[in-house]
Protein backbone atom coordinates (compact mmCIF):
# COMPACT_ATOMS: atom_id res chain seq x y z
CA UNK A 1 0.00 0.00 0.00
CA UNK A 2 1.56 3.01 -1.22
CA UNK A 3 1.35 6.25 1.38
CA UNK A 4 -1.30 8.17 -0.96
CA UNK A 5 -3.66 5.14 -0.50
CA UNK A 6 -6.29 5.63 2.08
CA UNK A 7 -6.94 2.59 4.54
CA UNK A 8 -11.01 1.95 3.88
CA UNK A 9 -12.55 2.54 6.98
CA UNK A 10 -14.62 0.21 9.39
CA UNK A 11 -18.25 0.75 9.78
CA UNK A 12 -19.03 2.32 12.95
CA UNK A 13 -20.80 -0.85 14.18
CA UNK A 14 -17.88 -3.39 13.72
CA UNK A 15 -15.36 -0.69 15.78
CA UNK A 16 -15.47 -0.65 19.84
CA UNK A 17 -18.33 -1.87 21.97
CA UNK A 18 -21.45 -2.64 19.55
CA UNK A 19 -18.97 -5.64 17.91
CA UNK A 20 -18.17 -6.82 21.32
CA UNK A 21 -21.86 -6.40 22.27
CA UNK A 22 -23.58 -7.94 19.07
CA UNK A 23 -20.97 -10.48 19.19
CA UNK A 24 -21.81 -11.80 22.51
CA UNK A 25 -25.84 -11.51 21.71
CA UNK A 26 -24.77 -13.49 18.71
CA UNK A 27 -22.95 -16.16 21.52
CA UNK A 28 -25.25 -16.22 24.27
CA UNK A 29 -28.63 -17.13 21.37
CA UNK A 30 -26.11 -19.85 20.00
CA UNK A 31 -25.43 -21.01 23.32
CA UNK A 32 -30.14 -20.99 24.12
CA UNK A 33 -30.11 -23.24 21.46
CA UNK A 34 -27.54 -25.45 22.16
CA UNK A 35 -28.17 -26.19 25.83
CA UNK A 36 -32.18 -26.42 24.85
CA UNK A 37 -31.26 -29.24 22.33
CA UNK A 38 -28.96 -30.76 25.24
CA UNK A 39 -31.97 -30.85 27.29
CA UNK A 40 -34.13 -31.71 24.51
CA UNK A 41 -31.86 -34.97 24.00
CA UNK A 42 -31.52 -35.71 27.86
CA UNK A 43 -35.35 -35.22 28.46
CA UNK A 44 -36.40 -37.78 26.09
CA UNK A 45 -33.02 -39.95 26.23
CA UNK A 46 -31.88 -40.07 22.36
CA UNK A 47 -31.00 -38.20 19.51
CA UNK A 48 -33.80 -39.97 17.35
CA UNK A 49 -36.40 -39.59 19.74
CA UNK A 50 -35.32 -36.00 20.21
CA UNK A 51 -35.91 -35.64 16.04
CA UNK A 52 -39.49 -37.43 16.67
CA UNK A 53 -40.78 -35.33 19.26
CA UNK A 54 -39.63 -32.14 17.30
CA UNK A 55 -41.39 -33.56 14.24
CA UNK A 56 -44.55 -33.87 16.33
CA UNK A 57 -44.62 -30.73 17.73
CA UNK A 58 -43.58 -28.99 14.35
CA UNK A 59 -47.28 -27.36 14.17
CA UNK A 60 -46.50 -25.47 17.52
CA UNK A 61 -43.32 -24.35 16.61
CA UNK A 62 -44.84 -22.84 13.43
CA UNK A 63 -47.05 -21.10 15.48
CA UNK A 64 -44.29 -19.63 17.52
CA UNK A 65 -42.63 -18.66 14.67
CA UNK A 66 -45.50 -17.13 13.15
CA UNK A 67 -46.07 -15.01 16.34
CA UNK A 68 -42.66 -14.25 16.40
CA UNK A 69 -43.02 -12.90 13.33
CA UNK A 70 -45.73 -10.59 13.85
CA UNK A 71 -43.91 -9.23 16.82
CA UNK A 72 -41.15 -8.35 15.11
CA UNK A 73 -42.99 -6.43 12.44
CA UNK A 74 -45.27 -4.25 14.82
CA UNK A 75 -41.67 -3.52 16.23
CA UNK A 76 -40.12 -2.89 12.89
CA UNK A 77 -43.55 -0.56 11.71
CA UNK A 78 -43.19 0.97 15.14
CA UNK A 79 -39.40 1.68 14.72
CA UNK A 80 -39.65 2.64 11.21
CA UNK A 81 -42.07 5.48 11.64
CA UNK A 82 -39.82 6.82 14.32
CA UNK A 83 -36.89 6.62 12.22
CA UNK A 84 -38.35 8.13 9.31
CA UNK A 85 -39.53 11.45 11.40
CA UNK A 86 -35.82 12.16 12.49
CA UNK A 87 -33.81 11.34 9.22
CA UNK A 88 -33.91 14.77 7.14
CA UNK A 89 -33.60 12.66 4.14
CA UNK A 90 -36.67 10.92 4.09
CA UNK A 91 -36.29 9.47 0.33
CA UNK A 92 -32.95 8.16 1.38
CA UNK A 93 -33.82 6.78 4.56
CA UNK A 94 -36.93 5.14 2.85
CA UNK A 95 -34.41 3.50 0.28
CA UNK A 96 -32.66 2.11 2.74
CA UNK A 97 -35.64 0.59 4.57
CA UNK A 98 -37.25 -0.89 1.97
CA UNK A 99 -33.88 -2.62 0.90
CA UNK A 100 -33.60 -4.46 4.63
CA UNK A 101 -37.46 -4.85 4.50
CA UNK A 102 -36.51 -6.86 0.96
CA UNK A 103 -33.50 -8.67 2.34
CA UNK A 104 -35.75 -9.74 5.82
CA UNK A 105 -38.86 -11.09 3.53
CA UNK A 106 -36.28 -13.02 1.60
CA UNK A 107 -34.46 -14.11 4.74
CA UNK A 108 -37.74 -15.54 6.67
CA UNK A 109 -39.23 -16.59 3.14
CA UNK A 110 -35.44 -19.06 2.55
CA UNK A 111 -35.90 -20.40 6.17
CA UNK A 112 -39.89 -21.31 6.00
CA UNK A 113 -39.39 -22.61 2.55
CA UNK A 114 -36.19 -24.69 3.83
CA UNK A 115 -38.30 -26.25 7.01
CA UNK A 116 -40.93 -27.17 4.36
CA UNK A 117 -39.06 -28.73 2.42
CA UNK A 118 -37.72 -30.87 4.57
CA UNK A 119 -40.89 -32.03 6.83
Amino acid sequence: MSPGDAALPRPRWLTGRRAAKALLWAALIVAAAVVANVAGIYLVGSVARWEEWLAAKAGYFLVWRLCLYGGTAYGWIWMRRRLLTREPDALEARRRLVRAEIAGVVAVLALEVSLWMQG
